[in-house]
C-alpha cells in the first residue's frame, strides 16, 4: 500500500507539473502575441504621434515670444483702459457734482424769485390797490350820493313814476 500511494502521490505531482507547464506555456504565447502588439502600437506611435509632437513643439518655440508680446499687450491695454476708467469715473462724478449744485442754485433762484414776486405782489396790493379801492369806494359813495340827490329832486318832480309803483 505504501508503493501505490506513493505511485499516486508520483502521478498527480507529475500531472500537475505538466499541467502548470501548459499553464506557462499558454501564457506565453499570450504575452507574446500582446507584445506583438504592442510593438507594432509604438511603432505607429513614433510614425504618426511623434512628429506630430515635434511639430507642436517647435510650434510652440516658434510661438512662445509672440505670445508673450500678446500677452503683454494685453497687460498693458488692460491697465490703460483701467486708468481711462477711473478718468471718465472721475469726470462723470464731477459733472454730477456740479450738475446737482446747479440744480440746487437754481432752486434757490427759483424760491428766491418767487418769494420776491409774492413780496411784490403784496406791496403792490398794500401801496397800489387798497388806496384804489378805497378811492374807488370813496368815489362810488360820491356818485351814490349825487344819485340819491339828484334822484330825490326828480322824485318830488314826478311823484307818481311808473318805477315807484312797481316797488309797492
Amino acid at each position: 500500500m505504501g508503493n501505490n500511494l506513493l505511485t499516486v502521490f508520483i502521478v498527480v505531482t507529475a500531472f500537475a507539473v505538466v499541467l502548470q507547464m501548459l499553464i506557462l506555456a499558454g501564457m506565453y504565447f499570450a504575452m507574446r502575441k500582446t507584445s506583438a502588439k504592442v510593438e507594432s502600437l509604438a511603432e505607429e506611435v513614433k510614425t504618426k504621434v511623434l512628429p506630430t509632437a515635434e511639430l507642436a513643439h517647435s510650434m510652440m518655440i516658434e510661438l512662445r515670444p509672440k505670445i508673450a508680446t500678446v500677452v503683454d499687450n494685453v497687460s498693458v491695454s488692460s491697465t490703460v483702459i483701467r486708468t481711462q476708467m477711473e478718468r471718465v469715473d472721475a469726470t462723470l462724478t464731477d459733472i454730477i457734482d456740479r450738475t446737482r449744485l446747479q440744480v440746487i442754485r437754481a432752486d434757490e433762484f427759483v424760491n428766491s424769485t418767487m418769494d420776491k414776486l409774492e413780496e411784490t405782489r403784496e406791496a403792490v396790493s398794500r401801496t397800489v390797490v387798497s388806496p384804489v379801492r378805497h378811492i374807488s369806494g370813496l368815489m362810488h359813495g360820491v356818485t351814490a350820493g349825487f344819485e340819491a340827490f339828484f334822484s330825490r329832486k326828480r322824485d318830488r318832480n314826478s311823484a307818481n313814476s311808473p318805477q315807484d309803483e312797481m316797488f309797492i
